[in-house]
């Protein structure tokens, strides 16, 4: 198991650190989230290492994973967070984290959202167009308050990721053309209520390599000086996160390795005093969980073999949303011959879409445990209650403990707050 490295077999059983999972299925049931304590711990750490000695902030982009026990985890550990909604804001604070740690992100901010977020008093807000600024300026006056703003930049810089989670191009919804943000920082300027604080870019997410993060800055770098020529002064660079994970055979760029690069490039133009604001999601979370599926069917055909699993797309979309990978793993694995089959692993959805994995060579038998790795990031958090499935539990270990950090919705719970329309005559 060289995805993640806090699962792992021992005694031929998975395990998540030091507990087994055929014990948490029986004990808490399937479909289940299961997460690692430690392995939230790892993956922060290899960000402390990389900013040690300069001044930075990580921001947990939380859309990856919202839960309030991961949220409080990293709050305990330093963590600032990237929301893109007043929801969002709510479980920070829920959460215990600091809101002066917050960026608020996001293209389509609500004057209420920006309300709560400036009584919170959050570090930023990250504006996405010149409607945005307007909108921000007249709800900051009028509230008696100054908001901190910092422009997303869309620098058109290709991620060379999947479209759908690329951000940094023209043709995306996503930030200010980066040759626009002169004339949108002059103007942000003259309106009241508006503290021109940073600049923001996001190129996109799973990024392996270091060129399209190293593109961005010098375009970046060169806006920020052409700023300081006309008076304009910038105290923070967000360059967002993306950085991805190994989901199957990918080389993963280290944090330590891209920003060595970055800090060499800001020092050598004069900006290494500039705060660098992080904002990663799904390399802080990815793979410190697995959702756990049971075996509920073998169906074989002559064209195509399935493994009918208890979770489904609702449980993880990514597969039918990106065509994206998860590894699965038995929680018991058996060995693997010539003659075992390929299945395809479904779930029991209503939809052709309805897939987690394809093509995979298992020796499977009728109520096994299945792991489909690496769904600490981007699970939970897209999951629905589509085809009125409850959504599943989620569980937090601990070493060899393990903790409820969300209970399994009930049936009943999914239509208690649906009313039936009176009877009339």
């Amino acid at each position: 198991m060289t995805v993640a490295p806090r699962f792992q077999l021992k005694n031929g059983t998975l395990h998540a650190e030091d507990a087994s999972l055929v014990k948490l299925a029986k004990e808490f049931g399937t479909p289940l989230y299961v997460y690692s304590r430690a392995a939230l711990q790892d993956a922060w750490d290899s960000y402390a290492r990389a900013l040690e000695g300069r001044k930075a902030l990580v921001c947990f982009g939380m859309k990856a994973n919202s839960n309030l026990a991961v949220l409080n985890e990293f709050a305990r550990l330093g963590a600032g967070f990237d929301i893109v909604s007043g929801g969002e804001l709510a479980r920070v604070q829920a959460a215990g984290g600091d809101p002066k740690k917050v960026v608020f992100s996001g293209v389509g901010k609500q004057v209420w959202e920006m309300q709560a977020a400036l009584e919170a008093g959050v570090k930023c807000f990250n504006v996405e167009s010149e409607a945005e600024l307007e909108r921000l300026s007249q709800v900051a006056s009028t509230s008696g308050r100054v908001a901190p703003v910092s422009l997303r930049v869309n620098p058109d810089v290709d991620a060379r990721t999947h479209p759908y989670i690329s951000t940094g191009l023209k043709e995306n919804k996503f930030g200010i053309a980066i040759e626009d943000a002169p004339d949108v920082y002059r103007r942000a300027q003259t309106l009241p209520g508006l503290n021109i604080v940073g600049v923001d870019c996001h190129i996109g997410s799973q990024i392996t390599e270091a060129a399209p993060y190293l593109d961005a800055l010098d375009k970046l770098i060169a806006l920020i000086l052409n700023l300081r020529g006309e008076g304009i002064e910038l105290s923070h660079l967000d360059l967002g996160g993306g950085i991805g994970i190994r989901y199957t055979n990918e080389q993963v760029l280290e944090p330590t390795t891209l920003f060595s690069q970055v800090f060499s490039k800001l020092d050598q133009a004069g900006l290494g005093h500039l705060e660098l604001v992080l904002e990663p999601g799904r390399s802080l979370v990815g793979n410190a969980g697995v959702l756990l599926t049971e075996v509920q069917y073998l169906k074989h055909s002559e064209a195509k073999n399935f493994a009918i699993v208890d979770a489904a797309m609702n449980d993880l979309l990514r597969p039918t949303l990106y065509d994206a990978w998860h590894d699965v793993e038995p929680i018991k694995p058996r060995p693997v011959t010539s003659a075992t089959p390929t299945y395809d692993i479904v779930g029991p959805i209503c939809e052709s879409g309805d897939w987690l994995a394809r093509d995979r060579r298992l020796e499977l038998h009728q109520g096994d445990i299945l792991a489909i790795m690496s769904a600490g990031a981007y699970a939970f958090t897209m999951s629905s209650q589509y085809n009125s499935r409850p959504r599943a539990a989620e569980i937090m270990v601990d070493g060899a403990r393990s903790h409820v950090v969300r209970q399994r919705e009930s049936i009943a719970s999914l239509f208690e707050n649906e009313y039936i329309l009176p009877v009339t005559d």
